[in-house]
């Protein structure tokens, strides 16, 4: 199976999230990271869901069929920029802080805390650099870790943020939706 990124723009109505993820977990759909917030435009949410099939069409098929989904694109090969945030608390003994400070700046990523024979750091990144550093905070002693879920945003001049441009280049959501 392969990881897909998708991004959708939909209403920003009470229900509508959770009718959206109901129809990915009823049809069995892996979702595999989730990200959803206010857009440009008021009224209208725009979020990035990744999910882990082997056939992203159907996916997309039955995104479009809802009404509050206004554009659904995936933008797993499109030129997009993918970010990813974590935050993750490290062991450390007094010995090995210096080494640790040394790693977290040498990744781009920050310290937020040092309390108590721990550290907080922070990364954001692209999902691949994240992956390898939590992996090297792992052997550093990794005791807890939270991530956002990724961001997508296309590049250049394609416009998500225009759903009736979309549709009319056939690109976007299904002929049910609701204006």
């Amino acid at each position: 199976m392969k990881e897909h990124t998708l991004i959708v723009l939909l209403q920003d109505r009470a229900g509508v999230l959770h009718r959206t993820v109901s129809l990915l977990r009823r049809r069995q759909f892996n979702i595999t990271s989730l990200s959803v917030g206010h857009s440009e435009m008021p009224g209208i949410s725009r979020m990035t869901l990744v999910v882990d099939t082997a056939d992203v069409t159907q996916v997309v098929k039955q995104l479009d069929r809802l009404v509050d989904v206004l554009v659904v694109r995936d933008v797993t090969e499109a030129p997009s920029v993918q970010r990813e945030t974590a935050l993750a608390k490290v062991a450390v003994d007094e010995d090995a802080l210096f080494a640790l400070i040394t790693r977290v700046r040498d990744a781009g990523a920050r310290v937020l805390d040092v309390a108590g024979g721990s550290v907080v750091v922070e990364i954001t990144d692209s999902p691949v650099r994240v992956d390898a550093f939590v992996e090297d905070l792992r052997t550093m002693g990794l005791r807890e870790l939270m991530r956002t879920g990724r961001l997508a945003m296309m590049r250049g001049e394609v416009e998500m943020s225009r759903p009736q441009a979309f549709r009319e280049q056939g690109d976007g959501a299904g002929e049910e939706d609701a204006a």
